[in-house]
This record gives structure tokens, C-alpha cells and sequence, in this order.
């Protein structure tokens, strides 16, 4: 039986977890409370060192990273396939998957801060960088800094808005990749669909579904619509995600959204 560790939080985990489902194979839930710092227990870091989710387990295999973890499923489970035959089609899906861990996913950590995160530290009143720093962030120095200005400014934060912008883009690079293709990668359901489902959705978690509603992009609206109605959405990204953290993002991406505007009009 294939064992995750995950939470419903974790963009990366999503994607495991909606590979997992694509491919129709069992699993056994691990779930590790992030936002209570589980990740950081010591039996969890003999596992990942790295004290991040998702990690699959399979026999004696132990494998973190998530794109590292979808790949290895579909060569080791070849049923029910995420990746095209021919080795172009293959080429444009790993395209994908490649600036989702180089560019997209930290990019999600910035505005999920910057939106989300940082209304709630604040209400939760942390007074100052030392408060932040003693509440469990083991991130290194220059990343608890750096995420300490995100909390204090927002957008108006060193490099905050380069970010969000960049997050931004790719939605007009969706956009053009599903003008002509029922998905992202031709007429087939991908790899490609599965990786970047999970920054899609995390705007919509945060009210910034307008983004591409109402004919903004009008690929993009119908694409994630056909992404919600697959059997493997609920599964993958509304069963393990936390009712009050539903509810707090979305308050939360309300109260930015007027900020979120002005970058794009």
C-alpha cells in the first residue's frame, strides 16, 4: 500500500494527491498538521530532513519532492497514463512541470503570504520579528526575513509584487496553450493539467477566481471548470482541506482583492 504523508494546505501535496487519484491507485493518509508545526517532529524529520510534505512511502522506498513523486508513479503504475507517448508530448509536459518547482511554486508561497497569511498572523497579533521567529518558522534567516516583510507590508514588501506578477503570467501562458487545446498539453489530459491545477485552484481558494471570469480568459474558466467536475477534484483538493482554513483564505484573499486589482487593470 502506498503511504502519504501530506496536508491539505500544501499546493505540492495536492498534486500528489490528485495524481494518486488520476491514476486510480490506493493510498494510505499520513496527514501532517503543517500549520501546528508536525512537519518538525522528530520522527517526521528521520523521514525528510527537509521537514516538508508531501512524501510518498512505497515498500522501502522513501521519496519526497512531488514532481519526483508523480513521475514515479506513472513509471512504476503505467495504468490509467498522465504522460503522452510520443516523446514530444512528453517533452511539453515536463516543460510544465519544470516551471512549476523552478518559478510557479515559490512564487504560490509569496502570494499566498501576501493575500492570506499575513491577515492572520496580524490578527493573531505577533508583535515582532522575534515573536515571529519563536513561533516556529525554521526557515533560515534571510527566508524568516523575507517572509516577516511579507506579513508587515503585503504587496508594497521587497519583491512582493515581481512576484505576484509572475504568478499572474502564467495564467496568460495557460490562457494561450488552451486556445487551440482542449488542455494544456493537446487534447489529452496530462501530467501538465495535474501540476498546475493546484495554483489555479489556489487563487480560487483565495476569491481571485475573477481573474479569469466572466471572458477575462476565457480558456482558463473553461478549463478549470472541466478540472472541478473530474471525479478526482473532491478526493484530491476539498476532502483534506480544513473547513476554517476554507473559510479564512477566502475572507482573507476578500480583503486583498482590492490591491490584486490594480496589478492587473
Amino acid at each position: 500500500m502506498l503511504i502519504l504523508y501530506h496536508h491539505g494546505s500544501s499546493a505540492c501535496a495536492a498534486k500528489v494527491r490528485f495524481a494518486l487519484e488520476e491514476k486510480q491507485l490506493g493510498w494510505e493518509s499520513h496527514y501532517v498538521d503543517i500549520l501546528a508545526g508536525e512537519q518538525f517532529s522528530e520522527n517526521y524529520l528521520k523521514l525528510n530532513p527537509k521537514g516538508v510534505v508531501p512524501l510518498l512511502i512505497d515498500g522501502d522506498l522513501v521519496l519526497p519532492e512531488s514532481t519526483v513523486i508523480c513521475e514515479y508513479l506513472e513509471d512504476k503504475y503505467p495504468d490509467h497514463p498522465l504522460f503522452p507517448v510520443d516523446a514530444s508530448g512528453k517533452s511539453k509536459v515536463r516543460l510544465w512541470t519544470k516551471v512549476v518547482d523552478e518559478e510557479l511554486h515559490p512564487a504560490c508561497s509569496a502570494i499566498t503570504y501576501v493575500v492570506s497569511h499575513r491577515h492572520t498572523i496580524i490578527r493573531n497579533g505577533v508583535a515582532s520579528f522575534e515573536d515571529f521567529v519563536e513561533n516556529g518558522d525554521s526557515a533560515g534567516k534571510a527566508a524568516r526575513l523575507l517572509k516577516w516583510q511579507w506579513i508587515q507590508e503585503g504587496i508594497k514588501a521587497p519583491g512582493a509584487e515581481d512576484k505576484i506578477r509572475l504568478y499572474l503570467s502564467y495564467l496568460d501562458k495557460m490562457e494561450a496553450a488552451l486556445t487551440d487545446n482542449e488542455w494544456l498539453v493537446g487534447d489529452g489530459f496530462t501530467m501538465a493539467d495535474v501540476a498546475m491545477t493546484p495554483y489555479v485552484n489556489r487563487l480560487a481558494a483565495l476569491a481571485m477566481e475573477p481573474l479569469w471570469q466572466n471572458g477575462r480568459l476565457p480558456g482558463i474558466e473553461r478549463w478549470f471548470a472541466a478540472i472541478k467536475k473530474r471525479p478526482s477534484f473532491e478526493p484530491a483538493f476539498i476532502k483534506w482541506m480544513p473547513e476554517e482554513l476554507i473559510l479564512e483564505m477566502y475572507s482573507n484573499g476578500q480583503e486583498s482583492w482590492p490591491e490584486i486589482v490594480k496589478l492587473v487593470s
